[in-house]
């Protein structure tokens, strides 16, 4: 399931919507078009069925009564149940008077007769909570098809407002909305299916999008140049702690899979726990301040099993000296309640438990807390989860949908760190590395085990993944 880069809050898809037919896309047609779209994904989804399509006022109520108009033709026994009519003279209202089909009351028992119910009656951009009696009515539906959103659903966040049902498809035009990618949004979308109405792309640069759905298309992986050496593909330092030394190692293994060139595990006091482990780990007792002096050391990762005394020993002294640096783990739970400490750092990785440690509650909307935190610490936010943001400083996020469930294990946090931190040091800029590292983490899960289907996959797993993950990204 591959989308467009581009997505649209339910404000700038109505600014797309508006400029439309200044080239050349009237926006009756456009309604038709998106009628069109959804009849067709139904027909290739479903046998033919006695159908209830529910319609509300406005655009959506529009489309929904193309919908049963098409559907009529092709022979299916459609009937419709209105919310309110819509506007005199709207767009909507053309089409309302092209439906000459039976009509119900708009009521839970009309619903539950028909076999098929399709949602029309508000799109993304509804701003209020669901009126109890229509997420009644929605409620008895047995099949349910939404047009954009079920109703109810906040297309700019992905929260339900109100009793907001989960549809078996969602079909919406043009570009995703970040609702449809956000959770619960995107369990309550059903299969989503993004349909094409004939809206020029001529519109985007107007708009000034900076939400994105995260892909290849994002960002280029670093390449490879015959000239190459294991120098100028960058030096990357882990500081790990001698009691849970696996995090380290297992970040170390994420960002040399990833094309870090040189890797060192710094380890205070005894590194002998670490060094019978994998051949290609570099352990060192040095010094901190001693080990800041090599400038080849321009990328740092600090936090994965390093212990929150250590990480507020050692923070303070990578910042100063201006390293690039990717916190995580204990290096935000060293500043939790005082997030102005990570000023300075390139990037950071929270879980939502480490976010609302470091600044309060994420609350109803994910994308925007995420962009409030990059805003104040001027670093890249990966804010961790089945839809991890990816949010930069200079306000662009993006939404990752690759990641399956099978990734909720220990350690996978750790791999994540490390393929991110092995993408900065081959000079990757932040928030692309940043994006990048989340995408294929995702796909080496996926790619892992695919023989189970993700079932019995551990963090270590993960290392075969990323290989054909890599390839994957670069693929035509």
């Amino acid at each position: 399931m591959t989308f467009p880069p581009e997505l649209l809050t339910p404000d700038e898809m109505a600014k797309a919507d508006r400029a439309a037919p200044g080239f050349g896309a009237p926006s009756l047609a456009l309604m038709e078009n998106a009628g069109r779209a959804v009849a067709r994904a139904i027909r290739q989804r479903i046998h033919p069925a006695r159908t209830l399509v529910l319609c509300g006022p406005g655009n959506n109520g529009g489309d929904g009564y193309v919908v049963a108009r098409l559907l009529t033709q092709e022979g299916w026994p459609v009937s419709v149940a209105a919310l309110a009519e819509p506007r005199a003279g709207s767009d909507a209202a053309i089409m309302a008077a092209r439906w000459n089909g039976p009509r119900h009351a708009f009521t839970a028992a009309e619903a539950a007769r028909a076999e098929l119910v399709i949602d029309a009656v508000f799109g993304a951009g509804l701003s209020r909570d669901l009126d109890p009696e229509v997420g009644e009515v929605l409620a008895a539906a047995r099949r349910l098809v939404a047009i954009d959103v079920p109703s109810g659903l906040d297309g700019a966040t992905g929260a339900p407002l109100g009793r907001t049902p989960r549809a078996d498809v969602t079909i919406t035009f043009f570009r995703l909305k970040p609702g449809h990618l956000l959770l619960p949004g995107r369990e309550l979308c059903g299969e989503l299916v993004l349909a094409d109405i004939g809206l020029p792309e001529a519109v985007l640069p107007s708009i000034g999008v900076s939400t994105f759905a995260n892909g290849p298309a994002l960002w280029s992986l670093p390449r490879l140049s015959m000239e190459g050496q294991k120098y100028t593909r960058g030096m990357l330092t882990v500081l790990a702690g001698a009691k849970m030394a696996g995090a380290a190692r297992m970040a170390s293994m994420g960002a040399r899979r990833a094309g870090a060139g040189l890797l060192t595990v710094v380890v205070q006091g005894n590194g002998d726990v670490l060094r019978a482990t994998e051949p290609g780990l570099i352990i060192s007792e040095e010094p901190l301040a001693e080990l800041l002096e090599d400038r080849r050391r321009r990328t740092w990762l600090c936090g994965p099993g390093l212990g929150l005394d250590r990480a507020r020993e050692v923070l303070p002294q990578l910042i100063a000296a201006k390293r690039q640096i990717l916190a995580d783990a204990d290096a935000l739970g060293a500043c939790a309640g005082e997030p102005d400490r990570l000023r300075g750092v390139a990037v950071i990785t929270p879980h939502g438990g480490e976010f609302a440690k470091l600044f309060g509650a994420i609350g109803d909307d994910k994308l925007a807390a995420a962009r409030a935190a990059a805003a104040r610490i001027k670093a890249v936010v990966v804010l961790k989860g089945a839809d991890t943001v990816i949010a930069a400083p200079d306000g662009r996020a993006a939404i990752n949908y690759n990641a399956p469930p099978s990734l909720a294990t220990a350690g996978s946090g750790d791999v994540l760190a490390g393929v991110i931190a092995g993408l900065l040091t081959q000079g990757m800029p932040p928030w692309e590395a940043s994006a990048a590292g989340v995408w294929l983490h995702g796909e080496a899960a996926t790619l892992a085990r695919p023989q189970s289907g993700g079932a019995g996959l551990i963090a270590e797993d993960l290392f075969d993944g990323i290989a054909p993950a890599l390839a994957r990204a670069e693929a035509p």
